[in-house]
Parts: C-alpha cells; structure tokens; sequence
C-alpha cells in the first residue's frame, strides 16, 4: 500500500482547522483536511465575531464573500446590565467598521472551501484512529479511517489536532491539562425570527446572561445563561421564558419572536488549557485551550491561535507556540472563569467588562502587528 505523504495533517475541518488549512496551503505547504462530520453541516456555537476575527478574515479575503452572502454586519454593542443599557457604536479600527456572526454552516463551509481551493487536499467523514510515531516517540502520520470503512496511512511532517473539546489528537499524543477553570455555566439557544438587527445585545442580571445575536437568513441567535447547577432549568423552559424569568428587558427585546429551530443545550464545561505542541504535533482550537462561551471569544481566538501557530510553523519556532498562547490567552481565560462564576455585582460585571475589553485591544493589536504589540499583550 503507497503511504501518501503530506507537509501536514489537520484533523478537524471547522474553524480552527480549516483556517490553518488555508494559510499553510496558500504558503505552498500540502496539507490533508480531514474531518469527521459531513460536509456543510452545523454545530453548537453562539458565533459571535469580535473585532480580531473580521480582522482576519479581511487578511484572508474571506469576509467579502460573507458578507455578499447575507450576513448581517453589525454596528453596535449593547451592554443591558439589569435595565440599564449601555450602547456602544462600532468605531472603524485595524480596517474593521462592522462585526458579524455567520452561521456556523456558512462559516466553516467557506473557510473549508478556500483551504481546497488554495490546493489543502480536504476530505469529509474522514476520522483519525491512530497516531504513527519514530522510535524516539516523535509523530510522524496518521491512520485514517475512511467513509467506505477503509484505513489509510498519511505520513505528515506536522500532524495538527483541531478536533474540538474532545481531541483525540489531544488523548492520543497525552496532552496534559495545564489550567483548569473553576467554573462554567449552562446555556440554552436558539434561533429565531421577527426581530430587527439592533447590534449584539448582551443581557446581564443577577445570576443570569443572555444575549441576542442577528445572523443569517432574518434570524437571530437568542441565548439564555444560567449557573451550571440550574441546568435542569434550561431543559424545562423556552428561552423567551427563561428570559421573562431572569431578564426581563431581554424578554421584551424578544418580542415578536418566532422559533426557527429547535434549542440547543450546552450543559457546560469547565475550561481547560492543554499541552499544545510537541515533537511532531500540535493543536489549535478548542483542541488546544477553551475558555467558557460566556464572553463569546471563542472564534476569535481559535483564528487568532491558528495564525499564531501557522507563523510558528513558516519560522520554525513551533517550540515557542505554547509560550505565546499562553500569554495572549490567560488574560481571556481567567475573566471567562470570573464571569461564569456569576459571583458578582452588576458593577462589578461591569468592571470585568472594562478589563475585557482591555484584553480583546490588546490582542487586536498583535493580530494587526502594530509596534505596541509586546507592551500591550505583555
């Protein structure tokens, strides 16, 4: 049997994956794209964008083409702490005047699509089974599980995990946890319909968060957080029940709304920062570091990490990947965990905001390589 044989193996085609795909691919490198799941399909995920993830996809010619696609561009952030609210008008920086929030099947179709078409070889419904290693223990490939239920042996110079929470590539290569989170919250969604794109519109109350995030197709994302110990709740009641319980402004933001699809519960889990590369390997992604969904970064960051790493790769400087992660990333990770634990004030939520806010500019600079760079992040 010929052992086909690639520069890299990405397993995991969404986000994370597939943006990786791309740059490595558009630098000349061959790359196998595997994934799982069938192609265009969807997955758990608020979707929010934050002002790096645009940045990026502007550097990757991408967000032209979401934007051709009906995604509504968002202007504005409302802050609702109890009932008062505070908007915040979008101010054109790093070329960025407008966010947005695709859906998660146009997202990751689109990013998968233009890693194929930078020439990433990408293969859906396609599973790792086994990690091939060198008698030093270095990876050097993979077994791969095809959809006819064939196996086939891929040697790769790089064989990169970003396959989600779940990594097998993480358990596979023994990714130990570095940082673990105290806390998580649970979450109930759903997308609905009737409601006017007024912005990204964070609700906040005693013990509870929401939002209400336009998105594709006249809906929006309408979501409800609650203590991870009130899960039970979530199963129980609507979203715009749950917000007429806990948020009542966000209940009346919610007027008129008709459900589009069936909810999605996240139950929760805590975060987590893992061992991220290694001889032959490395990981991106919810692979790679998660923080809790409550501050909605988890995109922005999963591009931002995979940017980071391509550039590690190029300059063969994988060795200080983790290290920079790290420091651009514990910031993010420590407020998610303060903010999930819903042991706080409205002023002091309002607070934490401020600090995130903070951290997010600090990492726009360094996506956009401005000369303050170090100072900010550091």
């Amino acid at each position: 049997m010929t052992i086909e044989t690639y520069d890299a193996l990405i397993v995991g085609a969404r986000c994370a994956g597939a943006a990786t795909a791309l740059q490595l691919a558009r630098s000349g490198a061959k790359v196998l794209l595997i994934d799982s799941a069938r192609g265009g399909s969807d997955t758990m995920s608020t979707h929010a964008l934050m002002r790096g993830a645009v940045m990026l996809l502007e550097r990757w010619g991408l967000a032209a083409p979401l934007r051709a696609a009906g995604t509504p561009q968002i202007a504005r952030t409302s802050f609702i702490y109890g009932e008062d609210a505070f908007d915040i008008d979008l101010r054109p920086e790093h070329g960025v005047e407008t966010l947005m929030a695709p859906r998660r099947h146009l997202l990751d179709r689109m990013l998968a699509e233009a890693a194929a078409e930078a020439g990433a070889e990408l293969r859906f419904e396609t599973s790792c089974t086994e990690l091939i290693k060198d008698a030093q223990g270095r990876v050097t490939g993979a077994r791969v599980s095809l959809p006819d239920g064939r196996t086939r042996e891929v040697s790769a110079g790089l064989v990169i995990g970003a396959d989600g929470k779940r990594s097998r590539v993480a358990r596979l290569v023994g990714a130990e946890v570095t940082r673990q989170a105290r806390h998580t919250v649970a979450c109930a969604y759903q997308y609905v319909s009737g409601l006017p794109n007024r912005g990204f519109r964070w609700h906040f109350a005693e013990a509870a968060a929401g939002g209400i995030i336009p998105t594709n197709g006249g809906g929006s994302c309408a979501f409800v957080a609650l203590p991870e110990h009130a899960a039970a709740e979530l199963r129980s009641a609507s979203v715009q029940e749950l917000a007429a319980r806990h948020m009542p402004v966000m209940a009346e933001d919610m007027t008129g709304a008709e459900p589009l699809e069936a909810r999605v519960i996240f139950a929760g889990l805590k975060g987590y920062m893992r061992r991220c590369a290694g001889p032959g390997w490395a990981l991106v992604g919810d692979a790679s570091w998660f923080r809790d969904p409550i501050t909605a970064h988890g995109i922005t960051d999963a591009f931002r990490d995979s940017e980071m790493l391509v550039k590690a790769v190029k300059t063969g400087t994988l060795g200080c990947y983790e290290a920079q992660r790290d420091r651009l990333s514990l910031p993010i990770f420590e407020l998610s965990d303060r903010i999930a634990s819903f042991d706080w004030s409205l002023g002091d939520l309002a607070g934490l905001h401020k600090q995130l806010n903070r951290v997010m500019k600090a990492n726009q600079a360094w996506i956009a390589g401005t000369r303050d760079e170090v100072r900010r992040v550091a």
